[in-house]
């Protein structure tokens, strides 16, 4: 690996480790975000095993800093979350540019990151696809049960927003998405969602 890349990968992880929230895995406690951002990069590896560098700094950084802006800052409807979710994008953005610009990266690389990651040209752009598709697989895998419970969605709510992310994945993703081992109410949901 690259030099450069593992010195930006590690600043990313040494961010996220101050993740106040942990989890127990394996019997050892791991800041939420750093085990988030393992997910996303097995992910990425799954579907491509040889990504470009912007594309691992993308998503290893996808919440990187994601505590320091919390959603309970925000007012509590639709447009107080995608207030939230757009300044959520820029303050991970910002840190990440901050990161790659301490470690040496130039400018067009710094912004091939912060284009990736604003998924602005999503289903035209086959490195921001991927990136959603790690996000939304990630999500499937590991969140969906825990967002549910947590969240208290109404069921049809849920099934709702699992077809926004269907609509957002690739034909790739949905085959993998369709191996998950979903169980309990997330294996469910998913059913709905798919009919």
């Amino acid at each position: 690996m690259d030099l450069k890349l593992q010195k930006a990968l590690t600043r990313i992880d040494q961010k996220n480790s101050e993740d106040p929230k942990t989890i127990l895995v394996d019997g050892k406690e791991v800041a939420g975000e750093v085990l988030y951002a393992q997910r996303m990069t097995h992910w990425l590896f799954q579907l491509n095993p040889n990504p470009s560098d912007a594309l691992q700094i993308a998503a290893r950084a996808n919440h990187i800093g994601r505590w320091e802006s919390p959603r309970s800052s925000y007012e509590a409807n639709r447009q107080g979350y995608l207030n939230w979710r757009e300044d959520l994008i820029h303050h991970h953005q910002k840190l990440v540019m901050g990161i790659l610009e301490e470690v040496g990266y130039e400018m067009p690389f710094i912004e091939r990151v912060v284009q990736i990651m604003s998924k602005k040209r999503l289903k035209k752009d086959a490195e921001i696809q991927m990136y959603e598709d790690a996000i939304c697989l990630v999500f499937l895998e590991y969140y969906l049960g825990d967002f549910y419970a947590d969240k208290e969605v109404d069921e049809e709510k849920m099934v709702f927003i699992l077809r926004k992310t269907w609509h957002k994945m690739s034909e790739t993703g949905h085959k993998q998405a369709l191996q998950l081992p979903l169980t309990g109410d997330a294996k469910k949901l998913m059913d709905k969602a798919l009919q």
